[in-house]
Formats: structure tokens, sequence, C-alpha cells
């Protein structure tokens, strides 16, 4: 009997959720119906998929601002509507591009990331409950519903294999659309049935019963579980104690080195940050002596360190300017800081503030013009106009093309059109022209080739051939071609044999030295020529002492090509796709040629 009250309990709570957010599930049933085309079109809906995604968080949001300051129909009817209007806002805003960009990517995300705080921290807003035990709620609402739904994907899935294998075949797309049914449609209906009804104005339109029925809900919902508890006070807290002692170690062994310039630290100062304030407001309803002790502790060690890395990142945007992740790193810092200093202060039951004050920060990234990507682009266009400027390569709206320039102003220059491709900005830089293409036009727009960062800050060299670039074949007579691979110990050491003027002659790679060699040799095994494999990759690693990468796309076949040549024989080597792999540990040599050979 329990099971089936039980059953019985999530069934009326999903009917529940489909009357108490009737805008939110109206968008989601379209989304779900957007992806399926999606699916079976093989087309892109993205930008209609986005706006039924923020109709779906207005929707809920708007619920809540309701249900905590309303009781009118009529009012609930109006931020419907305000809901839908937002909407149609944002959708007449997108279809204006031709796709959709990271930009609108990222704004949107933020967007819905603020709803989503919004919609956890109204019911909390001079409220009987506090913004803890509303983001308790959340945070178990959101686990259970992604365990239910990943339960259930598994176990559909499994069916649609057995019926595939057993019975006949079944379409591929079955599974996506399983997917998207539990990941669009089921997994959020079922989320917000399980978020509680928290008091407010709109009570007065309650019977006493279903009052009480709220309520009883409500202390549930908002209780920490037994098993959460432990896994916050005893294994969570206690790691990211170690894992805050090797911070402050590092910190204090490298603050005068390369603390301020080590790219790998930035990222785990954000996840830190971000593990503090988590596990802050989640250990703000636990009385045990370790969450008290971290609660005292933690943000009076939480706001020197991102003050540090606010600093670091801010003195990184000398080398890189501003780029729209410095810009989220940077205000993330400063939020993370107030936040701190808040948490040093004020009693748990105040964290609203906190949340409050990432919505704030979240909507003001993306208002122009003091959002994250209208300063970017401005700081990078800038950048890029007046290193052109200081090296007179830009007049009347015209780039000329000098190669003698130095290799920091070609890494800025590189660097910025990079990041200005790559956000899709360079079709509104007059210089550029709209039909600019990073790959084809970089070498003949500036007249060298373009930087890429490195992950670790060694150089790497990527070369590719330009498939329609003609290749003078006339005096060789033989072609062939040679896949060179450092860490295949497998390929076989016979490239090819082949006759000129009644001899026999053989092309074999030798394993010898750390890459390699190429020998030619005639039947009777006298060598005509060795070619030194290390020679030929120095000849394509044209960053020496640089610290990033260098791609040469489209290479024409003057370009790709190194030759050798005695009294004896010559051979010509055209690389097809040629990569320099530079690392802390080792480099890594790998290669398609071409090769052709003369013989004398």
């Amino acid at each position: 009997m329990k099971l089936i009250d039980k059953i019985n309990e999530k069934l009326g709570g999903l009917v529940a959720a489909l009357s108490r957010y009737p805008v939110t599930v109206i968008f989601l049933v379209a989304a779900a119906v957007v992806n399926t085309m999606a699916i079976e079109q093989d087309a892109d809906y993205t930008r209609y998929l986005l706006t039924c995604l923020v109709g779906a968080f207005l929707g809920f949001t708007l619920q809540a601002v309701w249900e905590r300051f309303f009781d009118k129909t009529s009012y609930r009817l109006a931020a419907m509507g305000l809901g839908l209007l937002l909407t149609l806002g944002y959708f007449l805003i997108v279809r204006q591009d031709t796709s959709t960009s990271m930009e609108t990517w990222i704004r949107t995300s933020v967007a819905l990331f603020a709803l989503l705080m919004a919609y956890i921290w109204v019911p909390a807003i001079k409220s009987e409950i506090s913004f803890n035990q509303s983001f308790m709620a959340t945070f178990k609402a959101f686990f259970n519903a992604l365990l239910f739904s990943g339960v259930l994907f598994a176990g559909i899935t499994l069916i649609i294999t057995a019926i595939d294998l057993l019975l006949f075949r079944v379409s591929e797309n079955a599974y996506l659309h399983t997917l998207n049914i539990v990941g669009i449609l089921f997994a959020p209906i079922y989320f917000l049935s399980l978020i509680p009804i928290y008091p407010g104005v709109s009570d007065k339109n309650r019977s006493p019963e279903q009052l009480e029925y709220n309520r009883e809900k409500l202390a549930r919902s908002c209780q920490c579980p037994r098993f959460l508890e432990v896994l916050i006070s005893y294994i969570i807290i206690p790691l990211l104690t170690v894992y805050t002692v090797i911070l402050v170690i590092y910190i204090a062994r490298n603050i005068t080195g390369d603390f301020w310039t080590d790219n790998r630290l930035e990222p785990m100062l954000v996840g830190f940050a971000i593990a503090v304030i988590l596990i802050y407001i989640l250990a703000s309803n636990l009385e045990n002596i370790i969450a008290k002790w971290y609660r005292k502790i933690f943000p009076k060690i939480l706001v020197p360190i991102v003050i540090f890395q606010i600093v670091a990142s801010a003195l990184r945007i000398q080398d890189t300017g501003i780029t729209h992740g410095r810009y989220y790193v940077i205000i993330f810092g400063v939020f993370a800081a107030i936040s701190g200093i808040l948490m040093c202060f004020m009693p748990v039951r105040k964290n609203g503030i906190i949340a409050a004050l990432l919505i704030g920060f979240s909507v003001f990234s993306i208002i122009p013009p003091v959002d994250a990507f209208t300063i970017s682009r401005s700081n990078q266009v800038g950048r890029l106009t007046e290193t052109l400027v200081g090296n007179s390569m830009i007049q009347d709206d015209t780039v000329f093309p000098n190669a003698s320039i130095s290799e920091a102003d070609k890494k800025i220059i590189s660097d910025s059109v990079n990041y200005l491709a790559m956000m899709e900005y360079t079709s509104e830089i007059s210089f550029l022209g709209k039909d600019f293409d990073l790959y084809q036009d970089f070498y003949d727009t500036f007249g060298f080739y373009r930087y890429e960062e490195g992950p670790h800050r060694y150089e790497s060299i990527y070369l590719n051939l330009n498939p329609q670039s003609p290749i003078d074949i006339s005096g060789y007579q033989t072609f062939v071609v040679e896949n060179f691979y450092m860490q295949d110990d497998k390929m076989d050491p016979t490239i090819c044999s082949f006759e000129s003027n009644g001899k026999s002659y053989t092309l074999v790679r030798e394993k010898t030295g750390r890459i390699g060699e190429l020998v030619l040799t005639e039947t009777d095994g006298q060598e005509l020529m060795r070619i030194n494999m290390q020679e030929v990759f120095d000849h394509f690693d044209t960053s020496q002492g640089g610290s990033y990468q260098v791609s040469k796309d489209y290479m024409n076949a003057d370009e790709a090509m190194f030759t050798v040549e005695n009294d004896k024989a010559k051979i010509s080597m055209i690389a097809i796709f040629l990569a320099i792999e530079k690392s802390e540990v080792e480099t890594t040599y790998n290669a398609d040629f071409y090769v052709l050979v003369q013989i004398k």
C-alpha cells in the first residue's frame, strides 16, 4: 500500500506541476517538438529551441513571483503575458542572426542561470523561510529528477535495444527521441513537481487542508537528508580543507613568481571559490561542529584568495587583452570577494543577499554597453588596430601585409583575429571585410601565418597543404605518399619499390636516431641518398624561441616542399599535413608527405 501511495503521490505531483506552471509546460512541449523536428530533418532549429527554453524559465520564475507577492488571478495572467512578451522579444533578437553564435549561447545561458537563481531566491524575500531552505529544496529536487530521469532513459534504451536485437529493426533516431522526451519534457516537469509551494500572498486562495499539506511538504523538502549531512560534513569539507591547504602553500611559495602568470591556476581558484560558496549555503542549516567551523573559517580564507585571483587575472589582460572569458573570471572574482566579506559578518539566514548579488552580476554581464561581449569586442578590435597602426600596416581601411614585424606583434594580431573570428565579429570590422575567412585569408591579409596559443605555452606547428595547389612533377620518375607517424612502430619500413632506366630502386624508412631517416637504395644495396627526418621537420619548425602554436593553413606546394639533391638523385618531400606537437614532456612528429624521386 505504501508503494501505491508513493506512486499516486508522484503522479499527483506531476499533474499539479502541469496546472501550477502551464506556460513552462507549453514551452517545454514546444521545445520537445522542435528538437524532434531537428532530429528527423537534421536541421538547425537552435534559435527556436533557445526561445522555448527562455519562455519555460520565464514561466516558472514569474509563477514564483506571483505566488510570493500576489493572490489575484488577473495578476497571474498578467505575469504569464509578461513572460510571453519577453519571450517574443528574445526571439525577435535572435532571429536576426543567420546562425546561433557563441555570444548568443553564452548570453542566453547566463540569462537562464539568472532566472533560475531568481526562482530560488524569490520565495525567500521577506519570508519565514530562508534562502538556504529554498536552495536545499531545489538542490534535492534537481538530483532527484536527475536520478529518476537517468534511470528512466536507461530503461527505455534497454527496451529499444532488446526490440532492435530480438524483434525488428528500430531507427537509430529512437535513442535521440527518447533522450529528447526524457531530458526536455519529463525531467524539468518532474523537477518542478518536487518544488514545494512556499508561503506567500497567494496562500489566501488555498484551503486550510491545502495549507497544511503545503507546510508538511515544505518541511520535508527543506530538510537536509542525513546522507547529505554526512557527505558534506565528513567528506566534502575535509577534502576541501586539504585542497585549500595545497592552494595556500602554492600561493605562498610562488607569490613573487609563477603565481601571477600560471594559467593553470586560474580555473582552480575559480573552482575553489564556487565550491566554498556552494558548500557554505548547503551547510548553513547544519548544526554539527564541522559545519559551524566551516562557516566560521572558510569565508575568511576565501576573500584573500579571490583577491589574489582578481589581481592575477587583471595582470594577464596586459598580455591577452580582454576576452569574455577573462571578463567573467574577474567579475566572478569580485562577486566571490564581496560574498566572502558578507559571509564573515552576516548571519546565515541573510544568504539571500548572495543570491541577489549573483543575479545582479549576471544581468550586468549581458546588458550593453558594460556586458562581456561589447567590452571584449571593443578591446580586441582596439588592440588589433593599435598594433596595425604601430607597424604602418593599415591605411584608409586597407591592411598592407608585413612579415617583418616583431614576433610579439605577430602574436597580438593573431590572438586578436583568432578571438574575433571565433566570436564571429570579423564581418563588422571594416578593414577585414565581410567575407574575411580566418583560414584562407589570414596570410594574404597580414603577410604571416597565424599563431594559436598552446595548452602548455610550448610552440607547436600545424601545417596543411592547399589541396588546390598545383604540383610540378616534371623530371621526377616516381611519386608516392609517405605516412610518417613517430609513435607507430608497426609501420612497414618499405615505402615503395620502383624501376627507372632498367634498374630497380627501393625507398625505405629506417628507425635510426630519435625520429628516423628516409633512405633511397638500389637493389644491390648501394645507397643513393639518406635524408634525416629531423632536418625535414626542423625545416618546418618556424616558431623557434616562441611560446605559441603556428598554423599554416592552405600552404602552396612551394611552401610545403623540402628538397634534398646530390649527384645521384633528387628527392622532394611536400607536406600534405604536418604536426610538431611540443609539451613539457616531449615533442612528437607526425606528417603525411608526397615524395617525388628523380634518379640522375
